[in-house]
């Protein structure tokens, strides 16, 4: 059989699972591909269970941000692997991200709720994974989810 890829086995060695392939809930595509570039847009999903439903500020303090925007990281990278035919060692560079945190007025810490996405993409991917990126705050998200993230993805 074939060698594991390389981003399979550090996903591994990290302790990481990918969470099942989320629907659109809307008439849109869960990713679009022109030429080699991978664009989708991801919510804290597993499946179709939708995980971290409220603001950064009131129902949720940071950490737990972190950990919606590290799961929403985790349904780019599924989308990426689906985009690449299963093989994430195909992806060549995360281009950007962008990012969406659901917060009350005074909460201004959207930079840390998306250096968790961040961290976690370089952490994968390493040097592949660096970005450009943007993050705001925004007062309310469909069905109230706490992130919605960007990525802008270059694969072979």
């Amino acid at each position: 059989g074939a060698a594991m890829g390389n981003i399979e086995a550090r996903l591994q060695e990290l302790g990481l699972e990918l969470p099942p392939l989320a629907k659109s809930v809307g008439n849109y595509l869960p990713y679009t591909r022109a030429g080699n570039i991978i664009i989708s847009v991801q919510g804290p999903l597993w499946g179709d269970e939708l995980r971290f439903q409220g603001r950064l500020g009131c129902e949720f303090g940071l950490e737990q941000g972190q950990a919606a925007a590290r799961l929403v990281m985790l349904n780019l990278i599924a989308q990426v692997k689906e985009a690449c035919g299963g093989e994430l060692d195909r992806m060549r560079q995360c281009v950007r991200l962008g990012g969406f945190v659901n917060s009350t007025q005074d909460f201004n810490q959207q930079t840390l709720v998306m250096n968790a996405a961040s961290d976690l993409l370089i952490s994968i991917f390493g040097d592949r994974g660096r970005h450009a990126r943007f993050v705001v705050g925004c007062s309310n998200l469909p069905f109230d989810l706490a992130v919605e993230i960007e990525g802008i993805f270059e694969v072979e």
